[in-house]
């Protein structure tokens, strides 16, 4: 009985323990999109710490929270651990994902190795909202600098973003009306985001 009775306290203590760890925010926790990712103002009210994070970064990069809005959409549509597909050999095999790309700003490893070095940040998740928004405030500024691109231009910023700051600058997206279509498309969003935000009292 008494060997029973420390085998159920273990398990409710397990128990206990995953459920604590799953409630709390910080770095792991939910990362499946926000409910309605047509209507910012609902966003912000359902994922309070996703505007934090991005407001931080605005303040720190000088980028406008739509814009990093709009990118994480085209990106990961705010999923979290989002992750390219995996490629099959014979339509069977898996050969691994397209790339290395993870997390919210679906950042490459080189790229993100890059941005941790500069930063010193660490510690940094590409699956932390926080850090994953400090990134994209960290590249876009740097598109500013190398393409000299305003932070406020969230069409060319995202050419930059997809295509590197090289391949922006020798105009490698010009053959790829796809990219063109989708960095329209992230202007588009980042106008609908700021309208909402400035029609709820929140920008």
């Amino acid at each position: 009985m008494k060997e029973k009775e420390a085998v159920m306290s273990r398990a409710i203590l397990l128990l206990t323990v995953v459920l604590a760890l799953a409630a709390c925010g910080g770095r792991g926790g939910n990362f499946s999109a926000p409910r309605n990712l047509e209507n910012a103002c609902l966003m912000e009210r359902e994922r309070p710490q996703y505007f934090s994070a991005m407001r931080a970064t605005e303040r720190r990069w000088g980028i406008p929270l739509p814009v990093q809005m709009a990118i994480i959409h085209a990106e990961s549509r705010f999923i979290g651990d989002a992750r390219t597909p995996v490629r099959y050999t014979l339509g069977v095999i898996p050969m691994g994902r397209q790339s290395s790309a993870l997390g919210y700003s679906q950042a490459l490893d080189g790229t993100w190795d890059e941005y941790v070095r500069e930063t010193g940040n660490r510690r940094a998740s590409r699956t932390s909202i926080a850090d994953a928004t400090d990134f994209i405030g960290w590249y876009n500024n740097k598109s500013r600098e190398r393409n000299g691109i305003a932070l406020t231009d969230a069409r060319n910023l995202y050419l930059a973003y997809h295509e590197g700051h090289t391949g922006f600058a020798r105009g490698s997206y010009n053959a790829k009306p796809w990219l063109i279509g989708v960095a329209d498309r992230v202007a588009s969003r980042s106008a609908m985001y700021d309208q909402q935000l400035r029609g709820c009292g929140r920008r």
